[in-house]
């Protein structure tokens, strides 16, 4: 894997110390809160399963996820999670009213590339004591784990792992004189196979697609081909932005070089997120860079392969999102033995790795389900093989709708203009800020 541990204090190998006594080391959720609570002290290595009912918020992209584990957690446990699915968009504004507020819930999952922040903030309590005495620690993402530590103290655990996989239409490949067993080992094979598809010149069918107006989606799909080419996108303290080196270049000439031959779906170029995968879904697409979450949910036989770089290589974004107990929640213990039972064997293989999603789980990779769908197996391998990139400013420099990654995207691949390295250091002051 492509270690980010380099990049923040490293992760403590404690693995079975204080296994029996294990506590959520914060004063704030010490006591009874009159609502069925226990002091974090009597936590123990799987929590306290009571009958609490708590609280667990997520964003909308991970709804199928987020219900399968907590139907699948209330329906064993005497504890009862509440499930708040928050749209998208919204979900930084509600996080922070609330954590003004002092009204987060027990829960809150967090998109990864926010997760450093937030942490920074203490919106999430210190969970090192419980993470540090599991025994299969070191078997944990170790990019989700990392993106959580400070100074050597982990506060969350992956909730659920998204990767950026290279997706292409099988029949649209067949059609096309491509082999569709095959996908492209290269960004240039890429490309080419993204104009023979546009050359069928089958009504309302197109090569490829992106969120070109949605730095998110970029991020998540266009850093693995840079990745996979051996290049880095920020210094090791996310402090410096990389993305006018070489072969981020070629990524960009590869993209442009697509947006004017017309193998791109049009309305990319204003595509903000919402509706970015749906003409792939639709069967309108022939080969995309794609979410590996949606797999179990696209409607046809789709072929599955590591993100490429130009001349080579294969990557992937480790996205997804991180999960954690709140500053505000007066039940640790409780909320600790829904994040254990997360964790454990039965939730990452009967209940994610049955529906075609990625275990957080290293040594659980190949489990049953996963050995039944190739492309399970894939996505498994190619997760290691990943990166989750961690910058404290992360959210300005990339994902908010006018950032300078946008603005330098859209210049190089949509407008023809632009200093490229100018807007690059446009990036680097934001991440410095």
């Amino acid at each position: 894997m492509r270690s980010t541990l380099g990049r923040r204090t490293a992760l403590r190998s404690l693995a079975g110390a204080l296994a029996a006594t294990l506590v959520l080391a914060v004063a704030a959720c010490g006591g009874d809160d009159g609502g069925g609570g226990t002091d974090a002290a009597q936590a123990g290595p799987n929590g306290v399963d009571d009958g609490s009912e708590l609280t667990l918020w997520t964003r909308a992209p991970l709804e199928k996820q987020a219900k399968l584990l907590v139907d699948a957690y209330n329906a064993s446990h005497q504890n009862k999670v509440s499930l708040t699915v928050v749209p998208n968009d919204d979900y930084v504004a509600k996080v922070g009213a609330a954590a003004g507020s002092g009204g987060l819930p027990d829960l809150f999952a967090a998109d990864i590339v926010y997760v450093p922040n937030w942490v920074s903030q203490g919106l999430f309590q210190d969970l090192s004591a419980n993470i540090n005495g599991l025994s299969f620690k070191d078997q944990i993402n170790k990019g989700h784990l990392s993106a959580g530590t400070l100074d050597g103290k982990p506060h969350v655990l992956p909730f659920v792992l998204d990767l950026s996989m290279l997706f292409w239409n099988k029949e649209l490949f067949k059609e096309a004189g491509l082999d569709p067993e095959k996908g492209p080992a290269t960004l240039e094979e890429y490309a080419d196979a993204a104009k023979k598809v546009q050359a069928l010149k089958k009504d309302g069918v197109y090569g490829t697609a992106a969120g070109l107006n949605c730095g998110g989606c970029l991020v998540f799909t266009w850093f693995p081909s840079m990745w996979a080419g051996g290049a880095e996108v920020m210094s090791p303290d996310g402090k410096e932005s990389k993305l006018g080196d070489d072969t981020a270049q070629k990524v960009y000439s590869t993209w442009a070089d697509l947006w004017k031959s017309g193998a791109v779906l049009p309305s990319s170029a204003g595509e903000t997120g919402p509706t970015w995968t749906a003409g792939f879904t639709e069967g309108k697409v022939g080969l995309m860079f794609y979410p590996a979450t949606l797999l179990s949910s696209t409607p046809f036989d789709a072929g599955v392969a590591g993100i490429p770089g130009p001349g080579g290589g294969a990557s992937t974004f480790v996205g997804g999102d991180g999960i954690g107990v709140s500053k505000d929640s007066k039940k640790a213990a409780q909320a600790w033995n829904f994040l254990s039972w997360m964790m454990s064997e039965d939730a990452q293989v009967e209940v994610l790795a049955k529906n075609k999603d990625v275990v957080s789980r290293a040594d659980l990779a190949n489990n049953k389900y996963a050995s039944t769908d190739p492309r399970l197996v894939t996505i498994n391998e190619v997760a290691g093989k990943g990166d989750t990139p961690v910058a404290l400013n992360f959210q300005q420099a990339f994902n908010a709708p006018n950032s300078p990654w946008l603005t330098l995207v859209r210049n190089q691949v949509l407008n023809g203009k632009g200093d490229l390295q100018k807007d690059n250091e446009e990036i680097t002051a934001v991440l410095q800020q």
